[in-house]
């Protein structure tokens, strides 16, 4: 099972270890639709694209969480999930700590409309559908992203993308 760990000095950051990390669980994913197309989340207003999740409530388990930020940030229910494994990290300029659980999964029934919190429409979040090679390309020719959490974004997709794509090569 897939588990890496992404620090700053990954992404050529240099900001000092905080004395105390906050810990953030997270469930993220690799999203189908009927056409075997990914959706990804172009965060429009800082210029780079994510794959659809966020964080674990209190009470609810990873899965109920991938399908809940599914609904929400593309409007699509969700099956067929399959974890994909663990992406963890040190974002030392925000004193966080996140364990991000990745998954795969096939939208269930129709494409829905979004329903998004207020800084997800003010950071620009538009969802596009692209072949899991073109979600590679995209994100990985978003070069010069300023964004200090969207370095970490990029690079914690982009391993999940991959890790889809080696796996389906595999089967």
């Amino acid at each position: 099972m897939l588990h890496k760990t992404i620090k700053d000095s990954d992404l050529s950051l240099d900001f000092p270890a905080p004395a105390v990390y906050e810990e953030r669980i997270a469930s993220r994913g690799v999203i189908f639709d009927d056409d075997r197309k990914v959706a990804l989340l172009n965060v429009s207003n800082k210029f780079y694209h994510k794959l659809p999740g966020g964080g674990v409530n209190i009470g609810e388990s990873l899965v109920e969480a991938f399908k809940r930020e599914a609904m929400e940030e593309i409007g699509c229910h969700i099956g067929n999930i399959q974890e994909l494994g663990i992406i963890e990290e040190y974002r030392n300029n925000l004193s966080l700590h996140q364990m991000s659980h990745g998954f795969t999964a096939r939208i269930v029934g129709e494409k829905g409309m979004p329903k998004l919190e207020q800084e997800e429409i003010e950071e620009g979040l538009q969802t596009v559908w692209l072949t899991l090679d073109e979600a590679i390309r995209t994100i990985e020719s978003e070069k010069g992203v300023e964004d200090y959490e969207g370095k970490f974004i990029q690079m914690r997709d982009l391993i999940l993308l991959n890790e889809t794509k080696n796996s389906a090569s595999r089967n």
